[in-house]
């Protein structure tokens, strides 16, 4: 149905101090902000993210999403973009959605939403004479490039290699120089747990250029809980949350501890020695 005030026109008339002029409606600026919105290529799964349904439970939560809300209040004039970082199913992706759909919203400036390892996907498939993409390195790495606000979704998570690194720190530095935000997230942390003293930092993910200029271009944000939020369901009540927290995590009590994987590449690197497996020797099978 057509709008009443423009009546499709997405303009309406309004008189201020006697004198009228027309200015773009209400509805076309929503219908403006849900192309945004669309174009952002948000995954189906977040579409419905927002600040206002995200469960901060406690006081780390409740801080992440206060600097969220005044990061999308401040932008475009802010001088940092942010690093959100903790362990897995704390809601880190749902924050950098729910600041990229607000800022087009309220701002109606465009942003991008990438999982980092799905960007890089898209970057090899053009050189690909296979694919039957018309996209090419450059229309890609200048749609990321370009947007008001980029967010890169679980950084470092990718297996590190010499192009990887070049192509990242491409996309990163060149919206370094135009002053241009970004938006990260990780599961790496930034200090090594104490009790695991060979745990991956995100340093050693992504390499000293590009930590470097993530750590001058954003702030870095830690989010912390007891439970993984994905364990209650779509959807879940206060009470569903309580009974989470109260319990613990199935899942983070189940996870390896953050240093074993790399404790066991140091084992087979000879820098640790080598657990005692408490076998007898002898031959395989017997």
């Amino acid at each position: 149905m057509p709008c009443t005030i423009c009546e499709g026109t997405g303009w309406k008339p309004v008189t201020e101090d006697g004198v009228s002029r027309v200015v773009r409606c209400d509805c076309w600026k929503r219908a403006s902000a849900d192309r945004l919105a669309r174009d952002a290529d948000i995954p189906p799964r977040y579409e419905k993210c927002d600040l206002d349904n995200f469960h901060d439970y406690n006081d780390s939560l409740s801080k992440a999403v206060g600097r969220a809300r005044r990061f999308v209040e401040e932008f475009p004039a802010v001088d940092r973009g942010l690093l959100l970082h903790g362990r897995p199913g704390l809601g880190k992706t749902h924050l950098a959605i729910a600041c990229l759909k607000l800022a087009a919203h309220a701002r109606g400036l465009r942003g991008v939403f990438y999982d980092t390892r799905e960007l890089l996907r898209r970057i090899r498939q053009s050189y690909d004479p296979v694919s039957r993409t018309t996209e090419s390195e450059r229309d890609v790495v200048n749609s990321v490039v370009g947007a008001d606000l980029l967010v890169l979704d679980d950084i470092g998570a990718e297996r590190a290699t010499e192009w990887v690194e070049e192509m990242l720190h491409l996309i990163v530095n060149a919206r370094y120089n135009d002053r241009r935000p970004m938006i990260f997230t990780t599961n790496y942390p930034i200090e090594p747990p104490s009790e695991a003293k060979h745990a991956e930092t995100l340093l050693e993910r992504v390499g000293f250029r590009m930590y470097s200029r993530m750590f001058e271009m954003a702030e870095f944000v830690h989010l912390e809980g007891d439970f993984d939020y994905r364990e209650a369901g779509p959807n879940p009540s206060a009470e569903q949350l309580a009974r989470l927290s109260q319990r613990g995590s199935r899942t983070h009590k189940h996870l390896p501890s953050p240093g074993v994987k790399s404790q066991l590449k140091a084992r087979f690197r000879g820098t640790e020695p080598a657990p005692d497996l408490k076998w007898p020797g002898g031959r395989a099978g017997s």
